[in-house]
């Protein structure tokens, strides 16, 4: 649910934004809670070969997930500043890779390329865009993926559907929306545009229907 997805490429698995938590909170008593319970605990997935972060809002970076993810020294990769939070979650920092928009790097067999979004970050009042937030490229031998992590609708889609397509399955965020978000988050409308500006493919809306954030 939300943005979490195990995904399986050549036999190579990718889980992103893993929440398995009940609520997208700094607590664990009060916050947004999940309208159903997960498909699937953390301990009944597969062996994992790298977990991808996009950003470190409560609903993408889930502190008892990844203290969890820690223990099974799984390595991570995500955008420029997150690995600090990791690390005070547990994460070694010899398993976290960090890059900025046009920066890949290649875990366990899959090429993970950050790209832009246009969106902004923070956990507290005074640590606003202190990280870095990213769309991502998922790449193995034979299949292509693309997913947005949390985005409006930005020009840029486009260029990176001519830098990186075709994709045979691009992951964009639907829901959890209002109107007035538009500038940060794409909604369904805007998920269609961003859809065709990355040259199509087969689209899996994620973002929405586990949370109430809009």
């Amino acid at each position: 649910g939300h943005s979490t997805v195990l995904l399986e490429l050549d036999g190579r698995r990718v889980l992103t934004d893993p929440v398995f938590a009940e609520r997208v909170s700094p607590v664990s008593f009060v916050g947004p809670r999940r309208f159903h319970p997960v498909p699937a605990r953390l301990e009944e997935l597969p062996p994992l070969d790298v977990v991808l972060l996009s950003h470190d809002h409560y609903d993408h970076l889930c502190r008892p997930t990844m203290k969890a993810i820690a223990a099974m020294q799984v390595p991570v990769v995500t955008a420029l500043g997150v690995g600090a939070r990791l690390e005070r979650f547990g994460v070694a920092a010899e398993r976290i890779t960090e890059l900025d928009w046009g920066e890949a790097t290649e875990v366990g067999g899959v090429r993970l390329t950050a790209t832009p979004a246009q969106h902004f970050s923070g956990r507290a009042a005074g640590d606003r865009n202190k990280t870095l937030w990213a769309s991502w490229v998922i790449q193995s031998a034979r299949r292509k993926v693309f997913f947005s992590g949390d985005t409006g609708l930005t020009p840029q889609f486009a260029d990176i559907g001519r830098a990186h397509g075709p994709f045979d399955l691009v992951m964009l965020e639907v829901g959890a929306f209002h109107p007035s978000w538009g500038g940060i988050h794409l909604g369904p409308a805007n998920a269609l545009e961003a859809f065709r500006m990355l040259g199509g493919g087969t689209l899996l809306p994620v973002h929405w229907g586990t949370f109430d954030l809009g």
